[in-house]
């Protein structure tokens, strides 16, 4: 027997995964998680989600829980899973960005807010790092209106513009900007060596290596993928920054239980490059090179919370990255990323204040559209 549960598919900026009100789905954490992972077909060994709807990449293995909010300020409460391919394991510790650019369109067509047409505001409460979101939301005859003239890269066709604001996203995991206290570290890494690396967390947490540590130039996309070398080695001081920042006990805990967080990402000054489907990128269209790794295989775009995890790095002077970053683009308050799939764009707005920084806020465009709506079947025995 299988339980039907009402879900809607839908893309987020370049994710896409299953929205759930949290009224339908089981209370108890373990019966939730365990029917997440059936709907998903997770975990598979075989790593292909064959027997869900998971698309057997990161990207397309994630999930959002939406409910009304019971907070003034707030209308929607958001809570983010990362659904592991071939563990049984939905990751909560932090939030996705691109997904969060549906959570506002969703709010709309399911009537959790009033809409106001050209453009409704939702107010978001992302549970996972307690941080308020704001999405400016087309509307059109009072649904999300999802038609325009807005492209962004790692995504084919256009929509409409969906901006996004995420509002004082220092501190969303660990409670502080720099974790380790410091603007970049030094981590002896086995087979590597000394590697000089920024640990930042801003919408999530990050630690940003460059590229010329790993012997790379920053402008490799799929090749990153088929070096096993690199990707072990940035799996190492992924795992060497989570116990930095108390996310794991052991870097050997971080491997096993926290793939999604700390993210990584490999940076490098202004090149030209090749993007995947073709593109090419000039090198003054981007102040930095940035590719990112998502559950240990390659971000074949950017993560929105890795984009403001970025700027944040890119804007305070002494970090790894901010010494890579296009001198005319320094202390400008918007930053262009060249990332696998193109270029991304983020605003922001640090304040300097008695020897520290204060990260106001960050602000980008996103597209999503709804896909599919109905009920995804769960075995029974989940609910056990």
């Amino acid at each position: 027997m299988q339980r039907r549960i009402p879900a809607v598919l839908m893309r987020g900026g370049t994710s896409k995964g299953l929205f759930f009100h949290e009224k339908d789905l089981p209370t108890e954490p373990g019966r939730r998680d365990r029917a997440i992972l059936a709907a998903y077909g997770s975990p598979d060994p075989y790593k292909r989600q064959i027997d869900g709807v998971g698309g057997a990449l990161s990207v397309t293995s994630k999930v959002a829980v939406i409910s009304p909010s019971p907070t003034p300020g707030y209308d929607v409460v958001y809570h983010f899973g990362q659904v592991s391919i071939d563990r049984p394991i939905v990751d909560v510790k932090a939030n996705c960005g691109n997904i969060s650019a549906a959570v506002g369109p969703f709010a709309v067509d399911e009537g959790l807010v009033k809409t106001v047409a050209p453009v409704t505001r939702v107010r978001i409460h992302q549970k996972n790092t307690n941080k308020l979101i704001v999405a400016e939301v087309p509307v059109k005859d009072g649904k999300f209106n999802e038609e325009g003239d807005y492209a962004i890269d790692g995504v084919p066709g256009t929509g409409s513009r969906i901006l996004l604001r995420f509002v004082n996203p220092a501190g969303a995991v660990t409670g502080k900007l720099f974790p380790t206290g410091n603007r970049r570290d030094r981590f002896d890494v086995p087979g590597l060596g000394a590697v000089e690396v920024t640990c930042i967390d801003a919408a999530n947490p990050f630690v940003f290596v460059p590229a010329a540590a790993l012997g790379l130039s920053g402008t490799e996309t799929e090749e990153l993928e088929r070096r096993a070398e690199i990707k072990s080695l940035l799996e190492a001081i992924r795992c060497r920054a989570a116990v930095r920042l108390g996310i794991g006990a052991s870097e050997e805990e971080a491997a096993r239980r926290s793939q999604a967080v700390p993210k990584v990402a490999v940076v490098a000054a202004p090149a030209a490059y090749a993007a995947l489907g073709g593109r090419a990128v000039e090198a003054h269209e981007v102040d930095l090179l940035a590719r990112m790794m998502s559950m240990g295989t390659l971000h074949r775009a950017y993560a929105v919370s890795g984009a403001v995890a970025t700027a944040g790095a890119a804007m305070i002077p002494g970090t790894v990255v901010g010494e890579l970053v296009r001198e005319e683009a320094r202390g400008k308050d918007l930053l262009r990323i060249g990332h696998p799939g193109g270029v991304i764009d983020v605003g922001a707005v640090i304040e300097p204040r008695a020897g520290e920084f204060i990260y106001r806020e960050a602000v980008l465009g996103r597209t999503a559209r709804r896909l599919m709506e109905g009920n995804v079947l769960v075995p029974e025995h989940c609910f056990d």
